[in-house]
């Protein structure tokens, strides 16, 4: 199994593409996801790349972390592992409040 590398500060505009591009110059990139906002389908400014092994990975973060792309300077560090956080936060369910849908207008034969 590879290690995954989170990449932060990443232009908008930079792609999948792009990113495997630059880190194949330190290994075997074995995947490649910038993440994008599910609403607006742009990118939300970072991703994650697994290189094949420990040492490609190092070399990764040597190599790029403060590197310029695309006018931005990369933020290249080891992914940690999401933390899970408590759902929600809304309370109980939902209060049931007086509802008045009115009446509709009486019609006149």
């Amino acid at each position: 199994m590879g290690t995954k590398l989170f990449v932060g500060n990443l232009s908008f505009n930079t792609t999948d593409a792009d990113i495997k591009t630059l880190f194949q110059q330190a290994g075997t990139v074995v995947s490649c996801d910038v993440i994008l906002d599910k609403f607006t389908s742009k990118s939300r400014g970072f991703g994650f790349v697994e290189m094949s092994s420990q040492e490609e990975a190092t070399k990764a973060i040597a190599d790029f972390n403060g590197k310029d792309l695309d006018g931005r300077a990369l933020t290249v560090n080891e992914a940690k592992p999401r933390e899970e956080r408590p759902r929600g936060g809304f309370g109980g369910g939902g209060g049931g409040g007086q509802r008045n849908f009115g009446g509709g207008g009486g019609s006149r034969y």
